[in-house]
């Protein structure tokens, strides 16, 4: 069983304890110790980093004994022990059972843990005493912390409880720890009921919140500096909030400002105005498509004649009693998917023509139609060139689309013609 020294002091920043078991695997070594200031993986909060004996502490979790595994950074080692129970330091000491070794934590990363998890505790309960929801579950991750709610909430109640919290955190009130039997709790205003027996650690926010919590927190909630709701979305029937603690909150808003600034720099508006301003120019975007499209469909008429003027007469097998005698347009074309298809219907708008236009770039796009009087199956003719040349597509019997084919546009287009010259 290790001591865990952050139970009654997260302030702790380094400590000296005895090492009680050395474990080396092919990848890691794990040192357990008789107490340690090192927060394990738990309740949501991540594991805290930092040194221990001059190697880097890279993860942190409990074992079944209920005591607490170091994992040291193997890298950093400069040689090894014939004996499994010592490892050497890269200044050539060795760690062994029974020593006495020095551990630092890395306060950066352990201080924003303590304010992500007391910001945590903060929130929940203004959830809890505004609008009687609970929370289900916590998560502190790198970057942001989320809150999964019992119930869905509205913007506005989202907002009032966040004002709610903030107000708590400016009030600078106390944050304590304190101990009590599963018999004591069972007596106290707890905000969630407790998910394991026996001594319980108690974290009391000043006349707001009372849990059973094993993580580490700021002392008085001043030092949170600020609770701000980042996002929220709906999850599990429920709610789930993104938040931000501290100088994450900070941070955020640095960001935010920047592009905020970068933005009103590139429209010539002041702040407030940038909503206005993207509405505006997404409508101009709407109907400069609009025009572009009308204009694409004009051009593609143009350009459908010239192609219909040098169309080849050929003797298309349908299937039929007889072979039918039609106009093949086949040539292949600098253009994307959209264009191709716009361009073939165009073509087989009049009466006997058949349409096979490819992209000039490999792998090579296929559209394949015909107009409505001649009765040959675009998408078999296009099933024939995906089942040569590779690739995907599908359609219908007057069109039919693919991509992906693995040939040159003059080789798809001879294999077209044979495709619709030869019987099926």
């Amino acid at each position: 069983m290790t001591n865990r020294l952050y139970y009654a002091d997260p302030y702790l920043q380094a400590f000296d304890a005895t090492v009680t078991a050395i474990d080396r695997a092919i990848d890691r070594t794990v040192v357990t110790l008789d107490r340690t200031a090192f927060y394990p993986t738990s309740g949501g909060q991540p594991f805290d980093t930092g040194t221990l004996a001059g190697l880097r502490v890279i993860d942190v979790f409990d074992q079944e004994d209920g005591s607490i595994a170091h994992v040291l950074d193997r890298s950093a080692e400069a040689s090894r022990s014939n004996d499994p129970t010592m490892e050497r330091e890269p200044s050539g000491e060795r760690i062994a059972i029974g020593q006495i070794v020095h551990g630092e934590i890395d306060w950066a990363r352990r201080f924003d843990h303590m304010q992500q998890h007391t910001g945590q505790h903060v929130l929940s309960a203004a959830f809890e005493h505004l609008f009687h929801v609970r929370t289900v579950s916590f998560h502190l991750g790198a970057d942001v912390s989320t809150i999964d709610l019992a119930r869905e909430m509205t913007a506005e109640e989202i907002a009032a409880a966040e004002r709610e919290a903030n107000r708590v955190v400016w009030e600078d009130r106390p944050v304590t720890i304190r101990f009590a039997s599963a018999e004591e709790a069972a007596k106290l205003p707890l905000r969630k009921e407790p998910q394991r027996e026996g001594t319980l650690r108690l974290i009391e926010v000043e006349r707001f919140d009372l849990s059973a919590c094993g993580g580490t927190h700021v002392a008085r909630t001043g030092a949170i500096g600020i609770i701000a709701v980042a996002a929220w979305e709906r999850f599990k029937g429920g709610q789930r909030v993104e938040f931000l603690s501290g100088r994450r909150a900070l941070d955020r808003l640095g960001s935010l400002r920047d592009s905020v600034a970068a933005s009103v720099r590139l429209l010539s508006v002041l702040p407030q105005e940038l909503p206005g301003s993207i509405e505006r120019l997404q409508q101009e975007v709407k109907e400069q498509k609009r025009s572009s499209s009308a204009l694409q469909l004009e051009l593609a008429a143009y350009r459908a004649d010239r192609l219909a003027a040098d169309a080849a007469v050929i003797r298309a097998r349908t299937g039929v009693a007889q072979d039918h005698s039609v106009r093949l347009v086949g040539r292949a074309i600098d253009a994307d998917a959209g264009a191709l298809k716009a361009l073939a219907m165009a073509v087989v708008a009049k009466d006997g023509y058949v349409a096979v236009l490819t992209s000039a770039v490999q792998p090579a796009i296929v559209v394949v139609a015909r107009s409505a009087d001649v009765p040959v199956n675009a998408q078999q003719v296009l099933a024939k060139l995906t089942a040569q040349f590779g690739g995907r597509g599908g359609g219908k019997p007057e069109l039919a689309q693919g991509g992906g084919l693995d040939a040159q546009p003059e080789t798809i287009l001879a294999a077209a013609r044979d495709a619709l010259t030869s019987s099926t």
